[in-house]
């Protein structure tokens, strides 16, 4: 069965105040990975839309991502203090301890609250919500989130499914206590799950269920799975239903919209599902050709690109969407910020 949990117009919510994106230095184009996999670069681009993707050199690892993204946000801003950092990631640089932690420290952040969230690829909204309800409380006023995952490491790289669709990559947003008719306001959101869906992604080894049998990993249960044809049916169908959800909590009209900002897993799953939602294709923001599906890290990626490209008009109306393993998915609305100079290219 599934789950939501909603939340709507809090009269303190979360307004978003420093932007900040980053990928790797290594850029990796379709024909490497075609001639890895014994395919075309027609091949790839026909059913991802991806043309290139950007991944870690060996020795990197997601804390990496993370702090940077962290950083360019905390300068974008003017360095505010910061009261907690969430880390939306499913790819953390150990099982145990937590990335957020480290990530803090090494950001000058040590003794603040922090804390890893995976949600995968929904993990960003996940995050942004979970910061919201936060400063909702007034114990808090101004958090870090940020959304980083490292997918190429948990990717076979021999796999035609998982192999052209994934990049690494993160992204950061600093979100101060504000009002939800600020600008940069987040002023509705829904998340959701079903725990039925579980096995359509996911990677089968290294955590308690497989270690409490005591059987030897075989190397193929310790790379990420995915059900293609299940992921993309269920993909379009929870980030419609609630933005869907999310429109009618706002009041809003899909014309009311500026901006479809929803998580880069493939162009073909962005197309269908501002179809489905009624945004016409030009309103959705799209960078999957150009840094692939990176998890967590897409949604932020996609705004800096979008403030990049000049895309993005203070006081826009934005809609999020979002759908990962677990099965989560969530929707959020907001109105885009002012944030004055546009933050560094997310991509090279």
């Amino acid at each position: 069965m599934s789950a939501d949990v909603e939340y709507s117009k809090h009269t303190r919510t979360a307004v978003i105040a420093g932007l900040g994106a980053y990928v790797p230095e290594r850029v990796v184009k379709n024909d490497e990975v075609a001639a890895q996999l014994g395919v075309t670069t027609d091949w790839i681009r026909d059913r991802t839309g991806i043309e290139q993707r950007f991944l870690l050199e060996p020795g990197g690892a997601t804390s990496d991502l993370a702090v940077e993204a962290g950083r360019r946000a905390l300068d974008s801003c003017g360095n505010p203090a910061i009261d907690f950092l969430i880390l939306a990631t499913c790819t953390p640089d150990h099982p145990f301890p937590a990335t957020a932690p480290a990530v803090a420290a090494r950001l000058g952040l040590k003794g603040i609250a922090a804390f890893d969230l995976n949600a995968a690829c929904s993990g960003f909204v996940y995050a942004l919500s979970v910061g919201a309800a936060m400063l909702a409380s007034g114990a808090y006023g101004t958090g870090l989130v940020i959304g980083a995952d490292a997918v190429s490491t948990i990717i076979d790289q021999s796999d035609q499914i998982t192999a052209p669709l994934f990049g690494d990559g993160g992204g950061a947003v600093v979100i101060r206590a504000g009002r939800p008719d600020e600008q940069g306001s987040l002023t509705a959101h829904l998340l959701g799950s079903d725990g039925d869906l579980l096995d359509i992604m996911k990677t089968p080894a290294g955590g308690s269920r497989q270690r409490g049998v005591g059987i030897a990993v075989d190397a193929e249960n310790s790379y990420f799975t995915m059900a293609g044809r299940s992921v993309y049916k269920h993909a379009i169908n929870r980030m419609s239903l609630a933005s869907t959800r999310v429109l009618e909590q706002m009041g809003w009209t899909v014309d009311d919209v500026d901006w479809l900002v929803a998580h880069q897993a493939n162009r073909r799953i962005l197309t269908a599902t501002a179809e489905t939602i009624g945004i016409a294709p030009e309103r959705a923001v799209i960078n999957v050709d150009r840094v692939a599906n990176t998890s967590a890290a897409s949604i932020p990626l996609a705004f800096a690109d979008a403030v990049e490209a000049g895309a993005f008009t203070p006081g826009d109306r934005v809609l999020l969407a979002a759908f990962g393993g677990g099965a989560t998915w969530g929707a959020a609305a907001l109105t885009w910020p002012d944030l004055g100079p546009t933050p560094r290219p997310a991509t090279a």
